[in-house]
């Protein structure tokens, strides 16, 4: 599990690099058909995983048609899916008027204190962390880190925009591996969040203060 959470703490921070250059991974195929496979598969994968038998037993015989990269393309599709599913969340809440509590809830929302969400999760991640599938978690890890900032309403450019994705992306990374070990008690993981944020907010503000450019100081 370490050397697993070290290679997720890796594909974070190359996904971060490639954000803060302005860089974001081509827009996945999206359509209902696509995503109502993806639900049914997440529904299971936590005990029987994402291999294509598992696809073909559960979507029909000619679901593998919709997912030609194999069970790679399955796990970040399903993982696009969170993130949209995190937004609609989002678009559906009052809005928290400050942005640090936007983005604790877009972090809640994206992950879930749901066993089978968490299962599903740690299995896609066994997939994409094989050595020839890095590309595609750090695709879909770039793809969560932009999307929460969205989530959160951020409207930030130049190197503001880079900053905050670079506090993000640590944020993310720590918050991610907690709730993988320990996110099935929902008061703790919000804690652990909370404590996460305030480390943020806490350097933002010493930033600022020596002139540097905070993450959510102001916020």
């Amino acid at each position: 599990m370490s050397t697993g959470a070290g290679k997720i703490s890796q594909a974070i921070s190359l996904a971060v690099a490639t954000l803060a250059a302005g860089i974001m991974p081509a827009p996945l195929e999206r359509d209902p058909a696509r995503d109502e496979i993806l639900r049914k598969m997440a529904a299971v994968a936590g005990e029987r995983g994402w291999g294509m038998d598992v696809l073909l037993q559960v979507a029909g015989l000619d679901a593998d048609l919709l997912f030609p990269g194999g069970s790679a393309e399955l796990v970040e599709a399903w993982f696009d899916l969170c993130d949209r599913d995190m937004l609609e969340a989002m678009w559906d809440t009052e809005e928290a008027p400050r942005l640090s509590q936007r983005v604790r809830q877009a972090l809640l929302y994206r992950l879930p204190v749901d066993e089978a969400v968490r299962s599903a999760t740690r299995k896609g991640l066994s997939v994409l962390l094989a050595p020839c599938e890095g590309k595609a978690l750090r695709r879909s890890m770039m793809r969560t880190i932009n999307a929460i900032w969205q989530a959160a309403q951020d409207d930030s450019s130049g190197l503001t925009y880079v900053t905050k994705r670079l506090s993000l992306g640590g944020v993310y990374a720590s918050v991610l591996l907690y709730w993988l070990a320990r996110g099935d008690n929902e008061a703790a993981l919000a804690a652990f969040v909370d404590r996460r944020l305030a480390d943020v907010l806490r350097i933002g503000r010493i930033k600022a203060r020596m002139g540097g450019f905070p993450f959510m100081a102001r916020a």
